[in-house]
């Protein structure tokens, strides 16, 4: 019955919009954020090998472009050939639909070797100056407290940059997942020369799941549920630890 109530639903779906129930690729929009995703990682990224598996179960192929994040975001609201980006973390939208979880990704705080922050809770984080990458999702606490005016902060266009601000004192801490900054410590040539000035915080912001935004259109809502089917056919868990 699952099943067949799941066939249904697609075919009612794919009725109402162009996508083609045979094979076919699918385009999405991402972002240089090893070792998530990557034009010239093994794979093209961890939650890139995830996302290829997922459509592949179903039949399809998947084609990502890489683009600054601000653009591959705009790039898949334009709802042209692309049905939607990844990898994002859930925030409030019409714009957009959102896959079921397709991974996981910490996020927290870079800091300085030499000038550790302290901090319990999202609230104490408003004595300090904190690095941002534009149009990154953060945490819905700390984003709130942005928004807000109540935690300063300096927007920078990617992580590699933020790290380099903490080096040289010029924020207290920045917010990155743990997993970009490792892989950037260990092969980015400019980040690895301060990789001995700066650390992970101990504490973590957050554990978030990771997803694909998908096109709040009848396309994008056919393509989710394909992708979703195809999650539950693969190990994603697997997948992920395999290629980061």
């Amino acid at each position: 019955m699952k099943r067949t109530l799941f066939t249904l639903g697609i075919s009612a779906l794919l009725l109402a919009s162009p996508v083609v129930w045979s094979s076919e690729a699918v385009k999405l929009t991402s972002l240089e954020w090893p070792p998530y995703s990557g034009s010239d990682l093994p794979n093209q990224g961890a939650s890139v090998a995830v996302a290829k598996a997922a459509f592949q179960a179903m039949g399809h192929t998947l084609e990502v472009s890489f683009y600054p994040w601000s653009r591959a975001v705009m790039s898949a609201e334009k709802q042209g050939q692309y049905v939607g980006y990844f990898p994002e973390y859930f925030y409030e939208t019409t714009e957009f639909v959102f896959s079921d979880p397709m991974g996981k990704g910490p996020v927290g705080l870079v800091e300085r070797v030499e000038k550790p922050i302290k901090w319990e809770t999202v609230e104490d984080l408003k004595k300090y100056t904190l690095g941002i990458v534009q149009d990154y999702i953060n945490t819905p606490e700390l984003d709130a407290l942005i928004e807000a005016g109540e935690v300063s902060v300096q927007s920078v266009t990617s992580d590699d940059q933020n790290i380099l601000k903490v080096a040289m004192g010029r924020v207290d801490a920045a917010v990155i997942d743990p997993n970009v900054f490792s892989y950037l410590a260990s092969k980015d040539p400019v980040v690895s020369g301060v990789r001995n000035e700066v650390k992970m915080n101990e504490k973590l912001l957050a554990e978030a799941d990771l997803f694909v935004a998908f096109a709040n259109t009848p396309t994008g809502k056919a393509w989710r549920e394909i992708f979703n089917e195809g999650l539950s056919r693969i190990d994603v868990k697997q997948i992920m630890a395999e290629n980061m």
